[in-house]
C-alpha cells in the first residue's frame, strides 16, 4: 500500500496500552496496599490541600511506575484511551507533583512503613523468595543518583565524585530466588556509606525475617560498610555477617602469618574481572585465619570471627621474555565474617553480593532513572515509591512463570504489562481484548488468573 493511502488517528476511546496493569492492581488490593496506605500514611490536610486523598495518589504514582513512568511527567501516560473506565481516580501529573512536593520527613517515614509491611504481605501471596527458611541473604550497598542544576536539595559530591543524592538500598535474596527490596533511604549526596547503616541494618533484617527469611540469614556488604556499628547489629538480631575488609597494616599481618599448606585451589565456573591487574581471572586460592577486628575500640565492642583471604597470581607483565619468574606474588581480597557455610561456600557467597548492583541498575533502568523533584523529601518518597513499584513487579512475574520469577523488570514490563488491549462491556462484566498470539500469552493468564482467584480461607 503506497504512503499516501495510510493515515492515522488518535481516537480509539477503547484502546489501553498497559493491559498487564488490571493483574498488578489486583495484585496490591489482594496484598492489602490501599488499606496499608490508608493506616499508615496520616495527614492533616484540607481535602483541597495538595496532601488530600494520599493513598489515591500514591497508588497512581506506584502504578505509574510499574507501567515504565521515571519522572512526574510521564505519569501522564495513565491518563489515554480507556484508563479511565478501567482504573477510577487517576490523578493529574501537576496534581501528584504537588502532592510530592507537600512530603515531610515525617510522612516519608510513613510511606517508609508501607512500604516495609507490604514486603511480607507480598510474600505471602506470591512465591518471592523460594527457600528461604532454608538460607537467604541480605545485602545492602549505595549508590549516587546523579544530578543536575544548583536547585536540588541535599545534593553533592560523593564517593564516586559525581554530584547527586545517595540511595541506600537492602535487599533480600535467596539462592533460588532474585532480590527483593526490604528498605531502602535516601541521604545527602556527599554522606559517608556507613552512616546509619546500623538502624538501616536492623530495619532492614526484621522486614526480611517477616517475609519468611526464617533460616540461616547472612547479612553482606562491602568495605565502605566495614564498621563496628554494622557487625553489632547482626550480631545483636543473631544474624551473621560477611563483610569485604580493606588492606591495612592489620590485616596484612594476619594474612603474613598463613601457612603456606593451608591454601585451597578455586576455580571460578566463569571468569572474573579484576579492577586491579585489568584482566580476566578465573582461578585462585582461598584461605581462612581467626581475626580479632575493631582493636582500637573497648574490649566489649571487639569482634573475634574469621578472615577468608582470596589470593591471584600477579601477572608478570615486566618480566622479560624468556626469562622464568624469580618469586610469585600475589593480590589479596579479605572478607570478615561469622558465616557458618564451609569454607569454599562461604567465600563463593560473599561474591554473591555483587546481586545488590543488579537491583540498582534495574532501579536506574526505570522509576529512578531521575530524582525528579528539587525538594529532599520529595525524592526520598520517590525512591520509596520506586522500591514499591519494583517488589510490586517482582511478585507478579513471580505469579507468571519461572522464567520472569528470575527476569529484570523490564522483561517483565515488556511481557506482562505493556500488553495492548481493548477495553469492552457486556452487562457487568468487563472484558480486556488482548492480541492474538502474544509471545507471553500463557504467562500473562497465569498472572491473571493467580491474581483473580477466590481467596484461600485461612
Amino acid at each position: 500500500m503506497s504512503a499516501g493511502a495510510v493515515s492515522a488517528r488518535f481516537d480509539d476511546r477503547n484502546l489501553v496500552k498497559y493491559g498487564g496493569l488490571v493483574s498488578v492492581v489486583r495484585l496490591a488490593e489482594r496484598c492489602g496496599l490501599p488499606e496499608l496506605g490508608s493506616e499508615l500514611l496520616r495527614w492533616r490536610s484540607s481535602v483541597n490541600s495538595a496532601g488530600a486523598y494520599p493513598v489515591v495518589k500514591m497508588l497512581t504514582l506506584v502504578f505509574g511506575m510499574v507501567a515504565g513512568a521515571d519522572s512526574i511527567v510521564d505519569m501522564d501516560r495513565l491518563r489515554h484511551g480507556a484508563m479511565g473506565r478501567a482504573f477510577a481516580g487517576v490523578r493529574a501529573p501537576s496534581t501528584l507533583g504537588s502532592f510530592l512536593r507537600a512530603f515531610t520527613h515525617g510522612h516519608v517515614q510513613q510511606l517508609a512503613a508501607v512500604c516495609r509491611n507490604m514486603v511480607p504481605a507480598l510474600a505471602s501471596h506470591a512465591p518471592l523468595l523460594p527457600g528461604a527458611d532454608a538460607a537467604a541473604y541480605v545485602d545492602i550497598d549505595d549508590t549516587i543518583r546523579r544530578t543536575y542544576g544548583y536547585a536540588k536539595q541535599g545534593a553533592g559530591i560523593g564517593y564516586s565524585k559525581v554530584k547527586g543524592v545517595n540511595a541506600l538500598i537492602g535487599c533480600v535474596s535467596t539462592p533460588l530466588a532474585r532480590p527483593v527490596i526490604v528498605a531502602a533511604r535516601l541521604r545527602k549526596g556527599a554522606v559517608n556509606s556507613a552512616r546509619g547503616a546500623a538502624s538501616f541494618i536492623t530495619e532492614a533484617i526484621k522486614t526480611a525475617r517477616a517475609a519468611g527469611a526464617s533460616g540461616l540469614l547472612v547479612v553482606r556488604a562491602d568495605s565502605a560498610f566495614y564498621a563496628e556499628e554494622v557487625v553489632a547489629a547482626a550480631r545483636k538480631l543473631g544474624v551473621h555477617f560477611s563483610v569485604t575488609v580493606r588492606m591495612n597494616p592489620s590485616i596484612r599481618a594476619a594474612i603474613s602469618s598463613i601457612d603456606e599448606k593451608g591454601w585451597v585451589a578455586i576455580k571460578y565456573p566463569h571468569a572474573v574481572w579484576d579492577q586491579e591487574g585489568q584482566c580476566w581471572i578465573s582461578d585462585a586460592e582461598i584461605t581462612r585465619v581467626p581475626y580479632t577486628a575493631f582493636v582500637s575500640k573497648p574490649t566489649c565492642r571487639r569482634v573475634t570471627a574469621t578472615l577468608i583471604v582470596r589470593r591471584v597470581k600477579r601477572l608478570g607483565a615486566g618480566t622479560p621474555q624468556g626469562q622464568g619468574e624469580l618469586f610469585t606474588t600475589y593480590r589479596f581480597h579479605a572478607v570478615f565474617t561469622d558465616s557458618p557455610l564451609p569454607l569454599v561456600d562461604a567465600e563463593k557467597a560473599h561474591r554473591q553480593h555483587a546481586v545488590v548492583e543488579q537491583v540498582i541498575a534495574d532501579l536506574k533502568g526505570s522509576a529512578l532513572a531521575h530524582a525528579p523533584s528539587g525538594h529532599f523529601n520529595a525524592n526520598a518518597a520517590w525512591l520509596l515509591l520506586a522500591c514499591l513499584a519494583y517488589n510490586l513487579t517482582r511478585a507478579a512475574g513471580s505469579l507468571a512463570s519461572m522464567f520472569h520469577a528470575k527476569a529484570t523488570t523490564a522483561t517483565i514490563r515488556a511481557d506482562l504489562i505493556e500488553v495492548p488491549a481493548r477495553l469492552a462491556f457486556s452487562g457487568r462484566q468487563q472484558i480486556w481484548h488482548l492480541p492474538e498470539h502474544w509471545h507471553t500469552e500463557h504467562d500473562w493468564h497465569e498472572l491473571f488468573a493467580a491474581v483473580h482467584a477466590p481467596p484461600i480461607a485461612a
